[in-house]
């Protein structure tokens, strides 16, 4: 029996387990180790999960012990089990590995990908902070219109109590606040269900889909950062960044994505100069010539732009997006410069507690704050870092409604941002071509 170390961050990893090696007896997990997302670490992943082979349930540690782990647990496999992590990276963690003595592998979708009852429609990326958020809204707005009911399953973000949210509904406002989501959720879940949509999360994604196979026609899978889908899609739209042309040819797994798409969408053109939308064309090419190419824009509104001009204006950013996402700034910051922000405010020397972290860890921010909330530690320095900045105007560039759980002492704006396609093939046209070959909406529901 082989012994196999997980390294994850909350998502993958556990998902790798349940479909691969729990009933598996060629294997014993003998352990979890976790990154990216901060107080993850340092629980068991539980026995109500891991099966009756683990008794004991299996412990999650600091990815920074992986060495020492191989050696003290005699590991025989590290599974890398995360998404967005640049290929020098990855072979970075690979030669960790490799030098303390063990394989080093990557699970594919042949081991990995669920099958549903039900046609399946998924959005991944290159790059986290790419627009598969709008993508995905986009596309459940368009099914409805043509008479379908969708269920969207959104990329797992347990960062609580793990048997507790092995299975996770949502349906309104008040789910989340019963089941005490972080931001990071908030930011994925709240427009869909504003726009009348269920989402379902949480650990086990069988019982998940089998769930949201029930509650709908067709099935959604709501990528996350840029990680491939758990569920095999019968068509599958990934998004590319005009910000950050290459990217999908140095970043995984995105150039998995890409390499798998049915049509990529290159989003964020106007925001970038042309030559940046050819190198991406052109890439696609040599990686996948058989897909279509739908070029897009993020259309970025305020309701109050008055409020923001000739006002000195915190910019708060998503938080993910900026960073193991990589990007400097984001919608806020875009906003607050297009109508003439008379100062946009360093958040830096007025951050608390682990805010003060963030911006130690990730160098490249620019003068922007990212809605950090992993915890209601860190929603309450989130809070106080807000409240503390020497600023007139906060500019909201997260899709969660803050003040709905944060109290912001100034005068604040949401900016909002939607994707639209500017090429002649758009989302609605390849969708009803899926939807003519796949079936009609009365043979899809029997």
């Amino acid at each position: 029996m082989r012994k196999v170390i997980i390294l994850g961050a909350a998502g993958r990893d556990f998902h790798n387990f349940l479909t691969f090696y729990k009933n598996n007896p060629e294997y014993e997990v003998v352990a979890f180790t976790a990154t990216q997302i901060p107080g993850i670490e340092k629980r068991v992943f539980p026995l109500e999960l891991a099966g009756s082979r683990y008794p004991n349930g299996i412990p999650i540690y600091p990815e920074e012990k992986l060495a020492d782990l191989v050696r003290e647990l005699q590991a025989d496999d590290v599974v890398f089990s995360y998404s967005d992590v640049s290929h020098v990276d990855l072979m970075h963690k690979a030669s960790i590995a490799l030098a303390s003595g063990a394989s080093f592998e990557l699970l594919g979708p042949n081991d990995t990908m669920l099958r549903s009852k039900k046609p399946v429609i998924a959005v991944c990326a290159v790059r986290t902070g790419a627009g598969k958020s709008p993508t995905v809204r986009k596309i459940s707005l368009t099914l409805r219109e043509m008479g379908f009911i969708a269920s969207i399953i959104r990329h797992p973000m347990p960062y609580g109590d793990l048997a507790k949210e092995a299975v996770q509904e949502f349906r309104t406002f008040e789910d989340l606040e019963k089941q005490k989501v972080t931001i990071e959720e908030r930011e994925e879940y709240e427009a869909h269900i504003a726009n009348g949509f269920s989402v379902y999360a949480g650990v086990d994604y069988a019982r998940i889909l089998s769930l949201a196979e029930t509650n709908s026609d067709i099935v959604i899978f709501d990528g996350g950062n840029n990680d491939f889908s758990f569920v095999k899609p019968d068509l599958l739209f990934v998004v590319a960044d005009a910000l950050r042309p290459g990217h999908e040819l140095s970043y995984h797994p995105g150039e998995t994505n890409i390499r798998m798409a049915d049509y990529i969408i290159i989003d964020k053109v106007d925001a970038a100069p042309k030559d940046n939308t050819e190198q991406i064309k052109a890439d696609i090419k040599q990686l996948n010539p058989r897909a279509k190419v739908i070029l897009a824009n993020l259309r970025d509104y305020v309701e109050n732009p008055k409020l923001v001009a000739g006002h000195r204006v915190l910019c708060i950013e998503d938080g993910p997006t900026l960073t193991h996402g990589g990007l400097p700034t984001g919608a806020a910051y875009k906003i607050a410069t297009q109508f003439g922000a008379s100062e946009i405010v360093d958040p830096r020397k007025y951050a608390v507690g682990s805010l003060n972290e963030v911006f130690n860890k990730f160098s490249h921010l620019g003068k922007v704050l990212p809605a950090m909330g992993y915890s209601d530690k860190q929603m309450k320095e989130l809070e106080e870092t807000i409240n503390n900045t020497d600023c007139d105007v906060v500019l909201i560039g997260t899709p969660v409604d803050l003040g709905r759980f944060i109290k912001i002492k100034k005068p604040s704006d949401r900016v909002r941002y939607e994707i639209e396609e500017i090429s002649d093939l758009t989302l609605r046209k390849a969708i009803s071509d899926f939807i003519q070959v796949r079936a009609s909406p009365t043979v899809l529901r029997k």
